[in-house]
């Protein structure tokens, strides 16, 4: 993350105690009603961003940030000038190293193409990558754009971040016990696991890739079917990401500043984090302090929502620890004993179409009573493409005063069979409840031709008109849906036919069935052209679909009408 605040008034007065007071204000722009934490984030009291109970699942586990606020400059400023320390305003913060800004760039088209409605700026996915990781420690990636050293967060044991047990086993992070964040947009494991995307193209998803973790940001920012150019679910995406009013404001700070104007610089020579939320100095280091340093104890009235900016300004000192460490208050989740199912129906969908039912649990406490403000996360687990409305495979509600969470609307993919939705409480180790569901295969109930042009040919020839059909179910068209041609022998014999008309494949061989065939959007399917060997006769072609549709068509081969001779005139009398 940039030095910027405190190189740039490092001749002025105490830096931190600026920065500190600069970032009390933003936080003081916060929505009436929010309740922060002494570290920014907001409390369990605290509405839930803007109506969506999943924001309550953080990208990064409200990990540590940098507090390093853009410079402060002239709307005339000139580009290139610097204070009279020498060190470099305004444009030199808006470098962004090539290969970092190259990869937001690239996540921005994709999510243009995948995800239109989102309206993702790639200018959000650089604030964020600041407040994160500075643009990957100032662009240090190699030439695919991973990173030449891990870049994690502090433990996540509790304390002045959240308590997430480890649940990679070290994979990403190292750490088989507790989490920490990963990577230059820093998400933890658990959220990688799902959100992770293949950015570059290497067949990997690797937190530790700029490419990788811009594109898997970018879709955890466009999930729900947020519209980003929406002020409100602007807000709900990035509070999602990290769940603090100071983290909100000061990615918009950011956000804004990049807006204004951005330029490429070589990679590696991007300035370094400086103050990261939480106390401390950033400078650069890859891996934080596993404990982070609780912040100094302020002057009544210097509040630091930003977790502590640095320090700096205040004269008492800090308190000492108690020598036994207080109880940590309980809370709802602490109560779950089990889940219940509430009352789920048959999951079951015909590929394409949304489930008619959703996956309903409760928690209860041992004794049955619902416990509420509980997250619990849905998961789809097995060999499927079924997603939750919104393109995810995970989905974490908060219960509601009755202690139910509901999972949202299931959305089948194209592969056909079963899995499973688990449900898990989220911070608790409680049996998870598996619900059975089934993807079958789209269906046709009725076929017919789309013309009544009789079908037929000479000897070795080629018939003029293409067998065009349209399936419908139900009295609808049926798109997508599986069929099968074959020339059968007779009407009572579906067998292959071994003479008459005939297919080519792409070799120019004979072929008298064809498998793997599929309607179109329309429900019509066109088969190739047909061609005759030298038998004549009536003969049949049959297509069936999925669902049972069946359709008999005649094939008519006949050998060419002789012309008959012209009369001799009668002789002359």
């Amino acid at each position: 993350m940039a030095a910027q605040f405190g190189k740039r008034l490092r001749k002025g007065a105490a830096t931190t105690a600026l920065a500190a007071a600069t970032v009390a204000a933003l936080a003081a722009s916060q929505a009436p009603g929010v309740i922060t934490d002494s570290a920014g984030r907001e409390t369990a009291g605290a509405p839930t961003p803007d109506a969506s109970p999943q924001a309550d699942d953080t990208a990064s586990g409200n990990s540590r940030y940098y507090t390093d606020l853009p410079p402060l400059e002239s709307p005339n400023a000139t580009p290139g000038t610097g204070d009279s320390s020498g060190a470099a305003t305004g444009t030199a913060e808006r470098g962004i190293p090539a290969t970092v800004l190259d990869a937001y760039k690239k996540a921005e088209a994709s999510l243009r193409d995948s995800k239109p409605g989102c309206n993702l700026p790639w200018q959000l996915l650089a604030a964020i990558g600041k407040v994160e990781s500075g643009q990957a420690r100032g662009g240090r990636v190699d030439a695919d754009g991973t990173t030449y050293s891990k870049i994690l967060g502090p433990v996540l044991s509790g304390g002045a971040f959240a308590n997430i047990s480890d649940t990679d086993n070290g994979a990403y992070d190292g750490d088989s016990t507790y989490d920490r964040a990963v990577g230059p947009m820093q998400f933890i494991p658990s959220t990688w696991e799902w959100a992770g995307r293949d950015g570059n193209g290497d067949g990997a998803k690797d937190p530790n890739n700029i490419y990788d973790a811009a594109l898997a940001a970018g879709n955890y920012l466009c999930r729900f079917d947020w519209d980003l150019s929406n002020s409100g679910n602007l807000r709900s995406a990035i509070l999602s990401y990290n769940n603090s009013t100071a983290y909100y404001n000061l990615v918009m700070r950011w956000l804004d500043y990049y807006r204004e104007g951005a330029h490429e610089i070589e990679d590696g020579t991007g300035s370094l984090p400086n103050t990261p939320s939480g106390g401390g100095s950033g400078s650069g280091n890859s891996t934080p302090s596993p404990s982070p340093t609780p912040p100094a104890t302020d002057k009544p009235g210097n509040d630091k929502p930003g977790g502590g900016g640095g320090g700096g300004g205040s004269t008492t000192p800090p308190t000492p620890p108690p020598t036994t460490p207080p109880t940590p208050p309980s809370t709802p989740t602490d109560t779950v004993h089990h889940l219940e199912d509430a009352g789920t129906d048959a999951l079951a969908a015909t590929a394409g179409d949304t489930f008619a039912d959703k996956v309903s649990v409760r928690t209860e406490t041992k004794a049955g009573k619902a416990v509420a403000k509980v997250r619990v996360r849905f998961t789809i687990v097995g060999d499927t493409d079924t997603v939750f409305s919104g393109g995810e495979s995970v989905a974490t509600i908060v219960t509601d005063k009755s202690g139910k969470a509901v999972a949202p609307a299931l959305l089948a993919g194209e592969k056909t069979g079963g899995f499973k939705v688990r449900a898990t409480v989220v911070g608790r180790t409680v049996t998870a409840l598996d619900f059975a569901a089934t993807v079958t295969a789209r269906q046709a109930d009725a076929l017919a031709r789309t013309t009544t042009t009789e079908l037929t040919c000479v000897p070795n020839g080629e018939f003029a008109e293409q067998v065009e059909v349209k399936a419908t179910y139900k009295g609808e068209l049926a798109d997508k849906v599986a069929a099968t041609a074959t020339l059968i022998k007779s009407a009572e014999d579906a067998t292959e036919n071994d003479k008459g008309p005939y297919f080519k494949d792409a070799n120019g061989k004979t072929v008298r069935t064809l498998t793997g065939l599929q309607t179109d959007a329309g429900g019509v399917l066109k088969l190739p052209k047909l061609y005759s060997d030298d038998a004549v006769g009536t003969f049949l072609l049959r297509v069936t679909t999925e669902g049972g549709a069946t359709l008999t068509v005649e094939l008519k081969v006949e050998a060419p009408a002789t012309a008959s001779p012209s009369p001799s005139p009668s002789p002359s009398a």
